[in-house]
């Protein structure tokens, strides 16, 4: 897989759960369907991995030196949160209430790429994200993370 393309709204229900996106489900692969790590992502957002996309980065990240602190603290808040979910019988995701309040989940979400992972946002801190992104900032960053390597 390539990655993860669009993007999703979502609402958390009372119990806080949320429908799988059925544009998001029809991109998985048939064995990624029903199994999920959900952990923390860099900015206050949760990070939402298909096993088959976690199970290679967390040997990564198991096999650091475990006498480096850095990588101990890395692993630490990396691996801090992460958990393991399935959908229900209705299709629905249960946020563990740690993670929710981590990236400030209330009711309205969006889910988003973010290669071989989607990220799950405040739908109102998203677009936040955004605002703050002026098209010079955008393309600034564009040349120094991808180089000539655009267009």
């Amino acid at each position: 897989m390539t990655g993860f393309l669009g993007e999703f709204e979502a609402t958390i229900d009372s119990k806080g759960r949320f429908l799988l996106p059925a544009g998001f489900k029809k991109q998985l692969q048939p064995e990624d369907a029903d199994r999920f790590v959900i952990n923390r992502g860099f900015e206050k957002c949760l990070s939402l991995y298909p096993l088959s996309s976690w199970s290679p980065l967390a040997e990564r990240i198991n096999a650091l030196n475990d006498f480096d602190p850095k990588a101990r603290a890395f692993k630490r808040y990396f691996l801090n949160g992460a958990t393991l979910v399935e959908p229900d019988s209705a299709g629905r995701l249960l946020l563990p209430a740690n993670l929710k309040e981590y990236a400030a989940l209330e009711k309205d979400i969006v889910l988003v790429p973010a290669g071989n992972r989607m990220e799950i946002w405040n739908t109102t801190k998203y677009k936040e994200f955004f605002d703050a992104f002026s098209p010079e900032s955008f393309s600034d960053l564009a040349a120094q993370v991808m180089g000539g390597g655009l267009g």
